[in-house]
């Protein structure tokens, strides 16, 4: 073996994996509503501890959290102690911060564990919008069984009865856009869904579906 063969070995040898692992973390767009209704685990929380497990090349991150509310899945861990979420964000692992602020975390049960990543959604509880507040308390369970298709490219059409467009995207906005801010996908007693905004009930103040 050559001189700069047997160096090449050594340097290579001293990376660690973590170190050789690119960026690779990709999240398609999804609507708030999406997102809620997506998760077995949507809750209200502060961080008040973290932990480094070594699960894995990389390892996982375990949150310990004081749960001040919960908005979805009561049947299936009406407590939350614990979030995990890989240690890398090129894993799309979260970074939360202890004793700072309370958050938004959604996620999903694995083995009596609650898992989170970057591709779910997960927000400073004072960066959310009233809308999306009240979308958490009752108008996103309202559209569970609606379809929020996102239009990259117009013209958009609804295909189904049951299907909202989503336009956020026309202006490269995503998941942060007037529509994923201030609007929830409803079923309405029809049978149809459509754009909902504003302060009176779901059945009073309905726009229509493909102009939001």
């Amino acid at each position: 073996m050559t001189a700069w063969l047997s160096f090449l070995v050594v340097f290579l040898c001293g990376w660690s994996l973590r170190d050789l692992v690119v960026e690779a973390c990709t999240c398609v767009p999804i609507h708030p509503q999406d997102a809620f209704c997506n998760s077995d685990i949507v809750i209200r929380a502060k961080v008040v501890g973290k932990k480094l497990m070594k699960d894995g090349p990389f390892g996982t991150m375990r949150y310990t959290v004081k749960q001040m509310k919960m908005y979805r899945g009561f049947q299936i861990m009406p407590h939350v102690q614990y979030i995990y979420t890989e240690a890398s964000e090129s894993l799309c692992g979260v970074k939360l911060e202890v004793n700072k602020y309370q958050y938004l975390i959604t996620g999903r049960v694995y083995e009596g564990k609650v898992y989170t990543g970057l591709c779910n959604w997960y927000e400073k509880w004072d960066r959310l919008t009233l809308s999306q507040r009240k979308g958490l308390n009752h108008r996103y369970h309202l559209g569970c069984g609606c379809k929020i298709r996102p239009c990259y490219y117009l013209p958009c059409f609804a295909t189904s009865k049951n299907e909202c467009i989503w336009t956020d995207m026309l202006s490269n906005f995503g998941h942060s856009g007037y529509q994923a801010k201030h609007y929830a996908c409803i079923q309405r007693v029809e049978g149809y869904c459509s754009w909902y905004r504003g302060w009176a009930p779901p059945d009073k103040t309905i726009i229509n579906a493909t102009d939001p």
